[in-house]
């Protein structure tokens, strides 16, 4: 299945593309290594390889600074953006155990542990030695934002991490935790370009708020392709959140829902042993029968409509609209 990428997104990879492979050619060889593997610049004996990520955040940052039509060059701050998403991946597969992002076998996997942390490290360090190196007079406050954002994700990640450990979580905090470890990132990808290039600040303060209903949207997909997405196209096996007893959005909402079926699912996450096949199966309708995943849908639509309300003017906004349908009708 071939999916049609929105233009923007290409023209961010090519873009971005060069600086990324600069930045990580500064680590030592062995963390160069696991990072060109990640990244899908190499396969495992490193010998070349064809993969890579869709470079939407990339796309957002390089969006918003057209947004304001100012000069500058936000190439860097873009390149800064996305090598913290990979330092989150790396670090994400391994507390989450997975062992299959972008159709291929997880770095850990490959390298071990200690090296994807590492690498995971080296790209958060890399972040921002490039973007402090920017000639802009606004370095400093871009990577301020950068760094507020990075903590914001750290602080979703460890609640992400501590919802597994309780039998009782609430709607709104796991609310919270989806703003926390993706919108966060993707607020500051929708206005640092803008303020990189020294956009006015209630400028920056409105792709900020743009960035954050979309990135909720975005969370709010990802939580339903994590229950019902094709392993085909997600390159991640079906029902890998409920396999791995993730409360996730909907989950959380069919639980907290006080129906017979977000009881029936309260039962299954809590049994002492893993779930088969079967109840997997049962698992994912109790979502459905609780009316989660629908109401998951429709809270998806209801933050894309908010991000409409913080959508800049201008030739950008065709792309921006791409890019949020993209989002949320996404299948990879």
């Amino acid at each position: 299945m071939t999916t049609v990428l929105p233009p923007a997104l290409q023209t961010a990879r090519e873009a971005v593309d060069p600086v990324l492979r600069n930045a990580v050619d500064r680590l030592d060889p062995d963390t160069r290594r696991v990072c060109e593997y990640h990244f899908g610049w190499s396969d495992a004996d490193g010998s070349p390889g064809g993969g890579g990520g869709k470079a939407l955040r990339p796309a957002m940052v390089l969006l918003s600074a057209r947004s304001v039509a100012t000069a500058g060059d936000p190439i860097v701050a873009a390149a800064a953006v996305e090598l913290v998403h990979n330092f989150s991946l790396l670090h994400d597969d391994v507390m989450d155990g997975d062992t299959s992002r972008r159709h291929r076998a997880t770095a850990w996997t490959v390298f071990g542990k200690p090296a994807a942390l590492l690498a995971g490290d080296a790209l958060l360090a890399l972040s921002n030695e490039i973007l402090l190196e920017s000639p802009s007079r606004h370095a400093a406050a871009a990577a301020r934002s950068l760094s507020i954002a990075t903590r914001v994700l750290i602080a979703g990640q460890a609640a992400d991490l501590g919802f597994e450990c309780r039998a009782e979580v609430g709607l709104d905090e796991c609310l919270q935790m989806a703003h926390d470890k993706t919108a966060a990132l993707l607020a500051c990808a929708s206005s640092i370009g803008a303020l990189h290039v020294g956009a006015p600040r209630e400028t920056v303060a409105r792709l900020h708020a743009y960035g954050t209903e979309l990135g909720m949207a975005f969370q709010l997909v990802d939580d339903l392709l994590g229950l019902w997405g094709d392993p085909d196209v997600t390159g991640k096996p079906v029902l890998s959140d409920l396999r791995a007893r993730k409360k996730s959005v909907p989950v959380v909402h069919a639980l907290s829902s006080g129906t017979a079926a977000g009881d029936r699912l309260h039962r299954l996450y809590a049994q002492a042993e893993p779930l088969i096949e079967d109840q997997l199966q049962e698992a994912a309708e109790m979502v459905q029968r609780a009316g989660s995943a629908d109401w998951t849908r429709q809270e998806c639509e209801r933050r894309l409509a908010a991000a409409d309300e913080y959508l800049p003017d201008g030739d950008v906004t065709e792309s921006l609209t791409e890019l949020a349908e993209f989002i949320v009708r996404r299948k990879l």
